[in-house]
């Protein structure tokens, strides 16, 4: 018994297996998570180790040097990038996408293994971490406070840090900005060197003061009880009185030479939010966590958080990356209703029975549904991808139906009854719908296979549109035919309003079937002329169209945010970065009404601060976060909101550095184009990147252009004499530490309160800090207690340290990094830099390579391109095998370079680059545009084996299957639509795929309707006449 009866015979069974697979579908819906993009894996290495007191080249002669060497064999290496600066050594591998990142790292490990015993002494053994766009913080917070400001860093880590680290997914959490409470001993060196004192020996015996000692036990009596010395200080002014030292039968007290303030470090990283000073509270998630689901339960303990708070802290949120997947997704499900709707509409309006349009529709949620189970099945996201890929579907699930029900309307017509119609149109039609769907299996199933960036991407696209497919062809084969048995009439009863509307819409669809019969049979008998003319609009399609289309990597998205870091001239005093930063600021405000929140942050951070480590900062350094709301409730875009920035910033000349980046880092952010210059000699190849990055500034197509390698760093340096120290019985490391003691302090002790511990640090006054001459008279005791000054050890001399030395690929280079202006394809900005660097005398010692999002389109393109290649060829095998033929599918093809004139064509009146979700667009034209064919050639054949000429069978083929080929174009075309013009958050994404496949589809049929019938005639003449000869011959 075959499958089509079967499920016709037993509808129960049958509407209950496709409920249940609904019901799961609905299941997986509600529990799947959602995120932006598919889960990229880690596929970066990082590789740190520290050689103390060693200078940058030190560093990179020494130990970058040795461990690039090792490194250099490890497997699937894509890239090595390293940094040596001083005391440091970083190395980067960067491994191909879809790499096992935990088995990389054990190759790494083996390498390492193998050097550790020819490091230079003193150089401490690598550490081996993970990098991934998981260790970007998916949420920051700014808490503001009045009168808690001085405890704000206090509360914050007890009350908001600690609870949230339990939340279920969040990896660190990080405090900025807030100031730290530390207890300052401020020493006046006069009176020091009057009493002959050091801020080492003070540090000292304040943390001798400062103890509590358990000294055993005493038994008194029957009872036992514990000793302590409880000497600890209870409050900060108890300080002033613990004697110091003894002068002339005189007790000197600590106020006698310092004076003791309870207040915050000198030097932290500050925050702003608004103009307002604040902290930071920034958030990480755990490596396999949901960024979605970790901020709902984020958002959930701060609901119960902030009832525990002081009522003048006010917490805000700068940066919610859940917002932009969120209102994403939302679009995408927009677009996924209008295009069911659209859909539906079309279907309704062919057949004029809204019985059969339900039966045809109902396929699109049971299809859409079962793929969604695959999704929850394997730990994969609902995203961007997988929602589009959903989108695509809707318009060709219902092909295979509306095959099926159409010819099961035709039998009902003949007067078959309502079974046995069902179960013989079906087995009619069951071979060319199987087949039309493996057609559709060749073009996404390959998707699946791909490797790199394209795989990661485009796989889930790949799985979810083939589940789609086979789910919706065994409803096409199961489903259909079973609810048309039971629910489908011949001749329903309608109204009159239903026959005017329908009557004529079906009179209009047999006249244009009429006139398209007539032109195939004018066609035909002008062969010549139809395929020169075809030939003409393809050559000239390629030769004027195509050079005008761009093309790009990825769409830049708009997610409202912007981020900028400023550099001023390395040393610059915090004091002038912070006023600086205000009034920028202020600027920024002005000009930009639609900011939500702006954010910004200064100095030097901590070193518990995760995020921040991995940032540049320090008090030249001003780092802004600016929220400008979402795209739906502004009339500029990001992109146009930085040019404002940028314009601001070009009026401050004494910045160093300025970087204006649109979005928050990765995927959807302006397009790059790195110009790499690989050169042993500093001079040589700063003069050229310096002469690359002013002729790029000069032309529109970059809005800035900045330089990998870092202005050199001043700083005062003390150059001991080793013979005076030697003299004065001293040497270069305990000069150093009185050096260090008075100018940055003396930490050995602790001021506990609460349970919480603050340093006590000890050294000079802030006004005795200020000049080179306050170093040189910082005094120095030997150990028979005779004090000299440091000018009389040495000279202070100032200095410039030189930069960190950047390598990839074991060569040190430069990099020249522009990013694309607003408006202009990244092929413009290629071609331009081309020319430029053509244009410029570069020694023949330097190499040039042109990397950033450029040599990321290069790589996919290359990938996707292949793939296409691949899927031509499995189409063609798929058809082959169809029509037991070698000519027909051949004929079919020629539908495959008119699907190139109608991309070339829409994507040029729509002004669009092609990018990577257009090409993408391509590879499913590939499977959609020769459906056609299939169905045109297939009746053909059936024409001729009844006896029809070729040109006969060719006109009937033509206006028999026109409503169909209609019918499943429009719903395609049309479900493509909502896409292509998609204007909500996150459709810039997904535009350039709908264009290319509605462009492509629509052109592609209006050709092939004409060319596919005249060729397949042509080819069909030949091969009679072939014969006939061959006959001929024979007799």
């Amino acid at each position: 018994m075959s499958i089509y009866r079967k499920a016709v015979n037993n509808p129960v069974t049958t509407a209950l297996v496709f409920i249940a697979m609904a019901i799961f579908g609905i299941f997986s819906l509600i529990n799947i998570s959602l995120d932006r993009f598919p889960k990229f894996d880690a596929n970066v290495v990082m590789v740190m180790s520290s050689y103390p007191g060693a200078s940058a080249e030190d560093i990179e002669t020494n130990l970058t040097k040795v461990l690039e060497n090792s490194l250099n064999g490890v497997s699937d290496l894509k890239d090595m990038t390293s940094t040596s600066k001083e005391n440091i050594s970083l190395i980067t591998l960067e491994f191909i996408e879809g790499v096992d990142i935990d088995v990389a790292t054990n190759d790494v490990r083996d390498k390492l293994d193998m050097v550790n015993s020819v490091l230079p002494d003193g150089a401490s053994l690598p550490v081996i971490f993970k990098f991934s766009a998981d260790d970007m913080p998916i949420m920051i917070m700014s808490a503001t406070a009045d009168q808690s400001y001085q405890a704000l860093d206090k509360i914050l880590d007890e009350k908001v840090a600690t609870p949230l680290a339990r939340v279920s997914g969040v990896g660190t959490v990080s405090i900025a900005g807030a100031p730290q409470r530390e207890i300052q001993v401020y020493c006046d060196p006069n009176k020091l060197e009057a009493y002959g004192l050091t801020v080492a020996g003070i540090s000292q015996i304040i943390a001798s003061e400062n103890r509590n000692v358990p000294s055993g036990t005493i038994d008194i009596g029957s009872n036992s009880y514990s000793l302590r010395v409880e000497k600890e200080f209870n409050a900060a002014e108890e300080m002033l009185n613990v004697v110091v030292g003894h002068v002339n039968g005189k007790t000197i007290y600590l106020r006698d030479v310092a004076r003791v303030i309870d207040g915050v470090e000198e030097r932290y990283q500050e925050s702003y939010l608004n103009g307002t000073q604040s902290a930071q509270i920034v958030i990480q998630k755990q490596a396999d966590a949901n960024t979605v689901n970790v901020i709902r339960g984020i958002k959930k303990e701060m609901k119960k958080i902030e009832k525990n708070l002081p009522s003048d802290i006010q917490i805000r949120t700068v940066v919610d990356s859940s917002d932009n997947i969120l209102n994403t997704l939302d679009s995408l499900k927009e677009t996924i209703l209008v295009t069911f709707l659209i859909v539906m509409l079309v279907v309704y309006l062919f057949l004029g029975r809204w019985r059969a349009t339900f039966i045809i529709v109902l396929s699109i949620p049971i299809s859409l549904l079962a793929s969604l189970m695959y999704l929850w099945a394997t730990g994969n996201t609902l995203n961007i991808v997988s929602m589009s890929a959903l989108s695509i579907a809707i318009g060709m699930v219902v092909d295979d139906a509306i095959v099926v029900l159409e010819n099961i309307s035709t039998h009902l017509e003949r007067g078959a009854k309502p079974k046995e119609a069902a179960v013989h149109a079906t087995q009619e039609v069951g071979i060319s719908v199987i087949a039309s769907t493996l057609t559709m299996l060749a073009v996404f199933l390959p998707l699946t296979m791909i490797k790199g960036m394209a795989g990661l991407m485009f796989k889930q696209l790949g799985w979810i549109t083939s589940i789609i497919m086979i789910v919706s062809t065994i409803g096409a084969l199961t489903l259909i035919p079973m609810l048309c048995a039971q629910f489908l009439r011949f001749k329903p009863k309608h109204g009159k309003l239903h026959d005017l509307i329908f009557g004529n819409f079906n009179k209009f669809i047999d006249l244009i079937s009429r006139g398209y019969g007539k032109l195939i049979n004018w066609c035909i008998g002008h062969r010549t002329i139809v395929v020169m003319i075809s030939i003409v609009v393809f050559v000239a399609t390629l030769g004027l169209i195509a050079p005008n289309v761009k093309t790009e990597f990825m769409p830049k998205s708009d997610d409202g945010r912007i981020t900028i870091q400023l550099e001023l001239p390395a040393g610059t005093g915090q004091s002038v970065t912070r006023t600086l930063a205000h009034e920028i600021h202020g600027k920024f405000v002005e000009a930009v009404p639609e900011i939500v929140n702006c954010s910004f942050a200064l100095g030097q951070a901590d070193t518990d601060n995760a995020f921040a480590s991995m940032q540049n900062n320090g008090t030249h350094v001003v780092s802004y976060n600016i929220n400008v709301g979402s795209m739906e409730d502004r009339v500029r875009s990001t992109a146009e909101i930085a040019d404002v920035v940028r314009a601001i910033l070009a009026d401050y000349p004494e910045f160093k550095k300025i970087k204006v980046t649109e979005g928050g880092g990765g995927m959807g952010g302006a397009s790059t184009v790195d110009i790499e210059i690989y050169g042993y000699d500093f001079e040589t190849t700063d003069r050229v990147a310096k002469e690359v990055q002013a002729k790029l500034l000069q032309g529109k197509e970059f809005s800035q252009v900045l330089l990998s390698r870092d202005e050199y760093t001043p700083e005062y340096q003390v150059d001991f004499d080793r013979e005076k120290l030697a003299v004065n019985g001293l040497n270069s490391t305990t000069a150093a530490s009185f050096l260090s003691a008075a100018m940055n302090g003396s930490t050995m002790s602790f001021y506990r309160e609460d349970g919480d511990e603050y340093d006590i640090r000890v050294r000079y006054a802030p006004e005795f800090r200020t000049s080179v001459e306050d170093i040189e008279n910082i005094i120095i005791y030997n150990n028979m207690g005779k004090g000299v000054r440091i000018k009389d050890l040495g000279t202070v001399v100032e200095s410039l340290t030189p930069p960190s030395i950047s390598r990839k690929n074991r060569e040190r280079l430069i990099t020249v990094s522009g990013v694309v202006a607003n408006g202009v394809a990244l092929s413009d900005a290629v071609a331009t830099t081309d020319v430029i660097l053509e244009t410029t005398d570069i020694p023949s010692e330097l190499s040039i390579e042109i990397g950033g999002s450029y040599e990321d389109q290069q790589e996919m393109f290359g990938d996707l391109l292949m793939l296409l290649a691949m899927i031509i060829i499995l189409v063609y095998i798929v058809m082959a095998s169809q029509f037991e033929s070698f000519m027909s599918p051949f004929v079919i093809m020629f539908s495959i370079p008119f699907a190139f004139v109608g991309v070339l064509l829409g994507l040029w009146i729509a002004d669009m680059p092609l990018g990577a979700m257009g090409m993408v667009g391509i590879l499913i034209l590939m499977g959609v545009v020769v459906k056609n064919g299939i169905v045109l050639i297939d009746y053909t054949i059936l024409m001729q084996e009844r006896g029809k000429s070729v040109a006969e069978a060719s006109v009937i083929a033509a206006k028999s299957r026109l409503r169909p080929i209609l019918m499943t174009t429009l719903t395609t075309v049309l479900g493509m639509i909502p896409m292509a013009l998609g204007r909500g958050e996150g459709s810039e994404m997904w535009r350039s795929l709908g264009v290319v496949v509605a462009w492509g589809l629509s052109v592609s049929t209006l050709v092939t309707l004409v060319i596919i019938p005249t060729v397949y005639a042509s080819l069909s003449s030949w091969q009679e006449r072939r014969r006939a000869r061959k006959l001929a011959k024979n007799n």
